[in-house]
C-alpha cells in the first residue's frame, strides 16, 4: 500500500501572522457555503459542493501565526465506492518564516495515492491552496466555491432541483455519445430523435409515462438539454408535471475523470411525483446510464 500523505507548499512575501488569519478565513478561499465557526480551537464546522462532498471538521490544534489542524469527523462522497474516505483523516496546515519570507506547509494525513478520491482531491486542493488561498494571502481576495442566494429551510425544500453526479475514467466524448444514444440506457419505448439541435423524441414506460422532449441545446462532449414539451403521468392528479421543465446533462473533465452532472430543472419536491420520479432518474442513471458508459451495455432497473 501506497501510504505517502498529499502535501504541497506555498512560499509568500507576506507574515506569517498574514498566512494565518488567512487559513482561518475557510469562507474566502475554500467555499462560501462553509456553516460554523472556523477559527477557534475545538470549534467545528462543516463543508459542502452540491451534491458531490460533504464533510465536518473538527479544529484539534490551532497555534498563532504556526499551526493549525483539523480533524475530518464525517464524510461523503457522491463517486467513490467508499463514500466516507476522508473520515478521520488530519489537515495540518504548518506555518515557517524565513529570510522575510512565510512558508506553508499543507498536509492531508490519511489522503494517500490508494484512496480513490485521491486524483481528484489533490488536484482539487493544489486549486485551493496555491491560487485561492495564495490569491486571498497576496491579495486579500479568494476564489472560493460561491454561494447562491440564502432561502429559508422551507424554500429550499420545496425548490430544489432533482440532481445527480458520477465520475468515471471514460472521455467526455465517450460520455457524451453514451447520453445521445437514450434507447441503450433509458428503458421503455423511445420514438424519434435525440442527437441534433431541435431534434424531438418521445418516450412511454407502459402506460405510466408519456413524455415529448425536444433538444434545446447541445454542446459536443460538454452539455445536453432536452424541454419536455409534453407529458401524461398517469398516477398522478396532475398529469402534466414535466410540462416546460429541462432535462440537463453536463459533462466536465477534472483531475483526469469525467464528472457528468444530471438535472432535472423543475423536478421538485413539491411535485407529486418527485419520489417516483427522482427514484427512477437514480437509476438509470447510476446504474444504467454509468454501466453504458464503463462497460458498453446499459443495465435494466426496472
Amino acid at each position: 500500500m501506497n501510504k505517502q500523505n498529499f502535501t504541497t507548499t506555498i512560499v509568500v512575501n507576506n507574515t506569517a501572522s498574514e498566512v494565518f488569519n488567512a487559513i482561518n478565513d475557510v469562507r474566502a478561499w475554500w467555499s462560501e457555503e462553509i456553516e460554523g465557526n472556523t477559527s477557534k480551537l475545538n470549534e467545528e464546522w462543516s463543508y459542502h459542493y452540491q451534491d458531490v462532498h460533504r464533510c465536518k471538521m473538527k479544529i484539534i490544534e490551532f497555534v498563532p501565526n504556526e499551526k493549525i489542524v483539523w480533524l475530518v469527523l464525517d464524510n461523503y462522497f457522491s463517486f467513490t465506492k467508499d463514500k466516507s474516505e476522508w473520515t478521520g483523516n488530519r489537515i495540518i496546515f504548518e506555518i515557517t518564516e524565513r529570510e522575510n519570507q512565510t512558508i506553508l506547509q499543507f498536509t492531508q494525513e490519511g489522503l494517500i495515492p490508494d484512496y480513490e478520491c485521491y486524483d481528484i482531491c489533490q488536484g482539487a486542493w493544489n486549486t485551493y491552496i496555491h491560487k485561492s488561498l495564495h490569491s486571498l494571502i497576496i491579495t486579500g481576495k479568494g476564489q472560493p466555491n460561491g454561494k447562491d442566494k440564502p432561502q429559508t429551510d422551507n424554500e429550499k425544500r420545496l425548490t430544489s432541483n432533482y440532481t445527480t453526479t458520477f465520475f468515471v475514467d471514460q472521455t467526455p466524448e465517450e460520455v457524451f455519445n453514451a447520453i445521445i444514444n437514450i434507447s441503450d440506457w433509458w428503458q421503455g419505448e423511445i420514438k424519434g430523435n435525440s442527437k441534433k439541435m431541435n431534434d424531438e423524441f418521445e418516450y412511454r414506460m407502459l402506460d405510466l409515462h408519456y413524455s415529448k422532449q425536444k433538444l434545446v441545446e447541445i454542446i459536443r462532449n460538454e452539455k445536453v438539454v432536452w424541454l419536455v414539451t409534453e407529458s401524461d403521468l398517469s398516477s398522478f392528479n396532475d398529469k402534466e408535471e414535466w410540462n416546460g421543465t429541462k432535462i440537463i446533462f453536463e459533462i466536465n473533465e477534472i483531475n483526469g475523470k469525467t464528472q457528468l452532472r444530471f438535472t432535472h430543472q423543475g423536478l421538485v419536491p413539491k411535485f407529486q411525483c418527485y419520489n417516483d420520479c427522482s427514484g427512477a432518474w437514480e437509476m438509470l442513471l447510476q446504474q444504467s446510464l454509468f454501466s453504458l458508459i464503463t462497460t458498453g451495455k446499459g443495465k435494466k432497473v426496472f
